[in-house]
């Protein structure tokens, strides 16, 4: 009886040892995977992750938002005067 439970404690130690083993490999992968992913969030996207899978978007000084601004009320203007042009 003895020698049935030393069996079963080193194969479940066994058991354990692989397990641990296989997540080592799978959270290896799983950086890799993550690696990927940010790359290509910031070849295709404004927004960054870090690595603690925070988002961090791109923040824009007020002198390019003002720029923004009226780059957009002068197409706005332009297409006003067209309207009243047609009418």
């Amino acid at each position: 009886m003895i020698q049935g439970e030393q069996m079963a404690s080193i194969e479940l130690g066994g058991t354990v040892k692989a397990l641990k083993v296989e997540r080592a490999k799978v959270q290896g992968e799983l950086a890799k995977l993550n690696k990927a992913i940010n790359v290509l969030q910031e070849l295709f996207g404004t927004n960054t992750v870090t690595s603690n899978g925070h988002v961090h978007k791109r923040t824009l000084s007020t002198a390019v938002r003002r720029k923004i601004g009226n780059a957009q009320k002068a197409r706005w203007a332009k297409v006003r005067t067209e309207r009243a042009a047609k009418a």
